[in-house]
């Protein structure tokens, strides 16, 4: 299998891996597997353990804030909408294009939607549009097709008018820059090449939310419930190599976006080439059927579109957004790489996809 869907999950990292085995098998005495709740010595090792990850994890994030881990990035996004719309109830408004796990809160939250133009990029924030006392949900990059938004354009707007700014930074944590601006700020492990199942809110220093659950004093009081130390181990491990690996990561995602566009000329890009991470490429062609495409290449594995949505048959709600027509979205593909993606596999899929456009009578 060829693998091309990194938007959808990365591949395990080796280091992160071999993080998490100390909390999984014991250290030879046994006590990997302590509770970090605990006060007795294997106890206060596993916490030890959970606070280097923390650090580790903020290291990519600004300073001036509080890292508390999540399930994922999608309990994360639940938390800061929800407990942030009653910290500032002034009223919520977010991107068209957010993630589904942003835009379904924004939706029972009555929220503003806020547009993006043709090339997937946010309007310029309409003042009129932007809550007082509320709360703004802005992406840094788009799961879909990759662009990458104004954040810092939003914040500014959002604090003129004494609103927050919540920023989905999953697909861009360990990949770009994190705005400094933003208030609280989601992440995912499992995109920077760490385990599924953990995520984080980044808090900035001052705001106070509800704490997400009751019944122990776990994440500083604010999220109930033992903390695993392997899945913490795996993120922080996965953060550091991110971090260590910044430039040389970017440097080859730039080079298979280059081999990708140079492969696939006859395809229409969705969404702006710039600004854009470049390790996701969402493109269309006349005459393709994406779905029929995915079973025709099936060696290889991309999508098309957001993974969460990808098996509901629906057009995605972002090519919509975009003003994409229903036959150009059904037309559409999602491929991303990254870490661990070699220049030979890329060629080799592009070329199987290629070959099953052809098999759809498109040369």
């Amino acid at each position: 299998m060829i693998y091309l869907d990194y938007q959808a999950t990365t591949p395990l990292a080796p280091e992160a891996r071999e993080a998490m085995l100390r909390w999984l098998e014991g250290a030879g005495e046994g006590d990997g597997f302590a509770n970090p709740s605990s006060t007795h010595k294997a106890g206060r090792a596993a916490a030890a353990a959970v606070e280097v990850a923390r650090d580790q994890v903020a290291a990519l994030l600004p300073r001036g804030g509080r890292v508390f881990f999540t399930s994922g990035a999608t309990e994360a996004l639940n938390w800061a909408l929800f407990s942030g719309a009653k910290a500032k109830p002034g009223g919520v408004a977010g991107l068209s294009i957010e993630h589904a796990a942003s835009l379904q809160c924004l939706e029972r939250l009555n929220a503003t939607i806020l547009p993006v133009d043709g090339e997937g990029v946010a309007v310029a924030p309409d003042d009129v549009l932007i809550p007082e006392n509320g709360i703004v949900a802005t992406m840094l990059v788009n799961n879909e097709v990759g662009t990458i938004q104004p954040v810092a354009a939003f914040a500014a707007a959002a604090h003129a008018k004494n609103s927050l700014l919540l920023c989905d930074a999953v697909q861009g944590y360990g990949r770009v820059a994190i705005p400094g601006e933003a208030d609280l700020i989601a992440i995912s492990a499992h995109k920077i090449h760490g385990p599924k199942g953990i995520g984080a809110l980044w808090v900035r220093d001052g705001i106070d939310l509800e704490p997400l659950m009751f019944g122990g004093a776990q994440e500083q009081g604010m999220r109930s419930g033992t903390v695993s130390p392997a899945l913490c181990a795996g993120f922080g491990a996965a953060a550091a190599l991110a971090a260590e690996r910044f430039e040389q990561d970017a440097a080859h995602v730039e080079r298979l976006w280059s081999v990708a566009r140079d492969m696939l000329p006859e395809w229409t890009l969705n969404g702006a080439e710039s600004p854009r991470y470049h390790g996701n490429l969402n493109v269309r062609r006349d005459g393709v059927n994406g779905l029929r495409l995915m079973s025709d290449a099936r060696n290889v594995a991309f999508s098309l579109g957001s993974a969460c949505g990808s098996g509901s048959g629906k057009v995605s709600h972002v090519l919509r957004a975009m003003g994409v027509g229903e036959a150009d979205a059904r037309a559409s593909i999602r491929l991303g790489w990254g870490r661990y993606t070699t220049e030979e596999a890329l060629r080799e899929g592009l070329n199987a996809i290629k070959d099953a456009a052809r098999l759809q009578g498109v040369n």
